[in-house]
């Protein structure tokens, strides 16, 4: 679910901030191998460390049943970062220091990982970012990525809007790291698409209304929103406005039911690139088998959230960080052991196919420490019937 930015489903979640399990030894007398995660599990972002945990939970589920990694059970340990930078990097600093912590999860948001990553390398622990669009991994030794790079998404989009004519494009975003990383990409590569680059419109979190930055672009041919819950905002006023161009995502936030709940009809049609979300294309007979295993166990044990004012649905949980302990687990197979340097090199060397992992894309991360490349990213796009909101996977 997507960056530095995420989409955001505001819904009444509680969450119980507490390690899961118990301590101390297992029955056959192994300490546990314990996941650590840091996200957002209370606040307007409370939904997207939910989500994270219960999908991590889930994996870890399934792992424990078929007999733990390593000799040892699974537990899960989650912090709360409070969308406070402040708690994310004394959460990283606790679990990077903790030897029963073997892989940490979070955290979410380019500027609190940018924080953090330094605690996580010279502690030598695996981490693994399912919340972090900007920046590059390859330069860490430890740290791996399972979301969709914004140059990612961003290259994937422009190629969908050069393949429709598109001559001018303009960017709508919040003016934090991914919003000046998205602006930087644009100006760097919609010439080479064959688009004017039309500018940047930074938005700010008290806006009330888009309309003014809607108003700048009124003539633009197709215009980038952000991924973050600004984004439904954004499309509000391009509805109001009657804007007839093409209103494409700069990430994979607009899967989220957030921006359905915020835009209403004017999401209908929107363009968002993101990693495999066969969930509102409905055919669960063509998803893929690794991915619908792993949702359908998280609609059982978890459920659904629906958008009150819209019906719109999205499972409580999220396969991208799911892959992060799928990974792990595989790494420390080929490595023999949890040793973090074995785990990192055999980490880089994973090439797993994407009917196998819970997200349903490869992974494969190299040396880049990217799990996904420009072949994990699809287009989809919103749209609704008398059944309610779908989405349809568009032609790459």
């Amino acid at each position: 679910m997507h960056k530095s930015t995420v989409g955001i489903v505001v819904l009444s979640v509680a969450v119980a901030l507490t390690a899961t399990g118990c301590s101390g030894k297992e029955a056959g007398g192994k300490p546990p191998v314990k996941i650590g995660l840091i996200g957002p599990m209370s606040g307007p972002l409370a939904v997207l460390g939910i989500s994270q945990q219960n999908s991590i939970q889930v994996e870890i589920d399934r792992l424990n049943a078929a007999g733990g990694i390593d000799g040892s059970q699974l537990q899960l340990v989650t912090r709360d970062s409070g969308l406070d930078p402040g708690k994310a990097v004394q959460a990283a600093t606790e679990l990077a220091g903790d030897q029963q912590i073997k892989l940490v999860v979070g955290p979410s948001l380019t500027a609190f990982y940018n924080a953090a990553k330094g605690v996580f390398e010279q502690n030598k622990k695996i981490n693994c970012q399912p919340g972090v669009a900007s920046g590059s991994f390859a330069e860490l030794g430890y740290g791996f990525r399972s979301q969709d790079a914004t140059e990612l998404d961003v290259a994937k989009a422009l190629g969908y809007l050069k393949s429709k004519g598109v001559k001018n494009v303009g960017l709508i975003y919040e003016g934090d790291d991914t919003g000046k990383s998205v602006d930087a990409i644009l100006g760097k590569e919609a010439g080479g698409a064959g688009m004017t680059y039309l500018g940047f419109q930074s938005t700010r979190p008290d806006d009330q209304s888009h309309s003014a930055y809607m108003d700048a672009f009124k003539d633009a041919e197709a215009i980038f929103y952000s991924s973050n819950v600004g984004g439904a905002k954004t499309l509000a006023a391009a509805g109001a406005a009657g804007y007839k161009g093409i209103l494409i995502g700069a990430g994979s936030g607009a899967q989220n039911i957030s921006f359905i709940e915020g835009a209403g009809d004017a999401a209908r049609g929107i363009v968002f690139p993101a990693p495999n979300y066969q969930y509102p294309t409905r055919d669960r007979e063509q998803w893929r088998p690794g991915y619908r295993k792993h949702i359908e166990a998280v609609e059982q044990k978890y459920g659904v959230n629906t958008g009150p004012k819209t019906g719109a649905t999205s499972p409580k949980g999220t396969a991208l960080a799911a892959d992060c302990v799928f990974a792990y687990a595989e790494a420390v197979k080929a490595a023999g052991g949890t040793d973090p340097d074995k785990v990192a090199a055999a980490m880089e060397k994973l090439d797993l196919a994407a009917d196998t992992t819970p997200s349903g894309n490869s992974i494969k991360p190299g040396q880049a420490h990217e799990f996904y490349g420009e072949q994990d990213i699809r287009l989809y796009q919103w749209d609704k019937d008398d059944k309610g909101w779908f989405t349809r996977e568009l032609p790459n």
